[in-house]
């Protein structure tokens, strides 16, 4: 199996990270835990938002690995190029926890040119 396999694993259960850490900030009703994110302290606000913006993510991230594999681009390309994107996700959300939303940003544009990249692999080959 693939290594970029792998790496949709990773971030599948990425978003369970960013979630845990943002549970253990404080005292969060497991019953409607989104109700109770506002009274988390920031940092762990921060790591729900990342948890978020990791689910919406993913979807793109699991389609480009399997169009790419199974369209027959270079393995050990998409193999690179997903182990980045995971690398450049979990940077993502280590980023938004600690505040330093430009970087962030500049990292998130680096991840999804990455997908891209892994997407349109199949063209080039």
């Amino acid at each position: 199996m693939p290594l970029a396999y792998w790496c949709v694993l990773v971030a599948a259960l990425l978003p369970l990270v960013w979630a845990g850490y943002a549970k253990a900030g404080g005292d969060v009703d497991n019953h409607c835990p989104r109700d109770s994110t506002s009274d988390l302290p920031p940092k762990h606000r921060r790591a729900y938002a990342a948890h978020y913006n990791a689910y919406e993510n993913f979807p793109f991230f699991a389609a480009a690995v399997i169009v790419a594999v199974t369209q027959g681009a270079a393995i050990s390309t998409v193999n690179l190029l997903a182990v980045t994107y995971v690398a450049l996700r979990v940077l993502h959300g280590l980023l938004y926890v600690f505040n330093q939303s430009t970087a962030r940003s500049i990292v998130y544009g680096l991840a999804l040119l990455a997908n891209i990249a892994i997407f349109v692999l199949p063209a080039f080959r």
